[in-house]
This record gives C-alpha cells, structure tokens and sequence, in this order.
C-alpha cells in the first residue's frame, strides 16, 4: 500500500481547498475574477534562479491528483488557479495561460495552463493546440 507522509498530505489537503475556491472563483463573472490573477499580459521569467522544481513538481501532483477527487468540476483552469495561488503562496512566480481554438466541429473552445520557471504545473498536455489569447503573471 502507498503511504503519504504529513507534508504531502497536508499539500494535498491545501491543493482540494483551493480547487474549491478557484471552483467558486469560476462561477463569478470573469471580469470580477480578473482582478486577482495578477499583472495581465505579463510573463514570468523562464529562467529563474534558485528555483525548487521539487516544490514545483509536488504542487503540480497535489493539484493534479486532487482535481479526480473533487465532487465539482476541476478541469483547466480550476487547475490553474490552483497552482497559481499554491505557487504565489510559496512565493514563487508563474503564468497563467488563456488560449482559444476550434475543435472538430469548428466550435470556439477555450484551455488554461499555468508555467512557473521553464515547467510547466497544469496543462501542458493540450497547450500545443491553443492560441494563447490572455496571460495573468503572479509575482
């Protein structure tokens, strides 16, 4: 059986509380939630010193693992939210990423991503087939 210890728990524990919170964040008018994802149209650096990719890499985990767990909707950018408010929490850097394309059917849909340093902590498997229209840098 696979253990978790206190400090990965406790991430995990942080990562499903703030799923809620970007969920509820979602329900909001857009323009409302705007105002708390940070500097628009702004990057964070791709090259950051003294970067934890460790830390990086267990905040991409938690919010990955615990978005299967959540009784709502967690898909793109409830993720994104997520790790952008783990991330800033730590005090670490990242982009958010909002992007459009057309599906099969010629159908506007919609993906959010988030970067910090050159990794990427949600997302990054459908980025590729987007048109990054927005971004959001908490610093």
């Amino acid at each position: 059986m696979f253990q978790l210890d206190t400090t990965t728990m406790l991430l995990f524990m942080e990562a499903y509380m703030y799923l809620g919170w970007a969920r509820i964040l979602k329900s909001l008018p857009f323009a409302r939630v705007v105002q708390g994802m940070g500097l628009e149209m702004g990057e964070s650096p791709l090259e950051v010193p003294y970067l934890d990719k460790r830390v990086v890499a267990k905040v991409a985990v938690a919010v990955q693992t615990m978005s299967s767990y959540t009784i709502w909707d967690s898909k793109c950018l409830v993720r994104a939210l997520t790790g952008m408010k783990m991330l800033s929490k730590r005090k670490m850097h990242s982009t958010l990423y909002l992007g459009t394309a057309k599906d099969e059917h010629g159908r506007m849909i919609a993906h959010a991503w988030l970067r910090c340093g050159p990794y990427y902590v949600t997302g990054a498997e459908e980025m590729k087939r987007f048109t990054v229209v927005g971004t959001f840098t908490k610093r």
